[in-house]
């Protein structure tokens, strides 16, 4: 099964499912209410959010979206969701749009004309290192969003989950 096209056709289907009301809304309350199937922390809307215990401890999909924000995306949007001269800091934009922008955003890119700049975030719908981990990155920035993690690699965290390895496999083309 090829990724590509089922990216595609989802991110089609959240954009007409959605429409521009989607584009409005804002995320919700990041606090998260319960682990689906994958061991993944949602919040009451349903959207991949993290967890963070009195300790320090993250979720496996925290620490596994830190490292691989600061693969594919700290180059331009700077260390630790913080922004740079290129590109808006991630942290903050996590703050004013929901999950299902996020995932198209990132997918589809996006370009902003103005003040004599032309800004332009590329399409990585096609890229695996994004695509197979983009809850754990949408994760990752909503808890530096939150200040719920400070910067850095985060201290101590949860084991990975059996889940999470088949999920990559899968998303990788890989047999179990």
């Amino acid at each position: 099964m090829q990724i590509i096209p089922l990216v595609r056709a989802f991110s089609l289907a959240l954009l007409f499912a959605f429409g521009t009301a989607a584009m409005a809304e804002t995320p919700g309350d990041p606090k998260a209410v319960k682990q689906d199937a994958k061991g993944k922390y949602v919040d009451a809307k349903g959207d991949p959010t993290f967890s963070v215990k009195p300790d320090g401890t993250v979720d496996w999909y925290t620490y596994s979206g830190f490292r691989r924000y600061h693969s594919e995306c700290h180059v331009c949007h700077g260390p630790d969701g913080e922004g740079s001269s290129y590109a808006p800091a991630l942290k903050d934009s996590v703050k004013s749009i929901n999950y299902a922008e996020f995932y198209g955003i990132v997918v589809g890119g996006k370009q902003e004309l103005g003040g004599g700049e032309n800004k332009v975030m590329p399409a990585l719908g096609e890229n695996k290192n994004v695509m197979c981990y983009i809850d754990d990155i949408y994760v990752y920035l909503r808890a530096r969003s939150d200040d719920a993690i400070a910067r850095g690699r985060p201290g101590k965290h949860e084991d990975k989950p059996p889940q999470a390895a088949d999920a990559e496999k899968a998303c990788f083309g890989e047999k179990s």
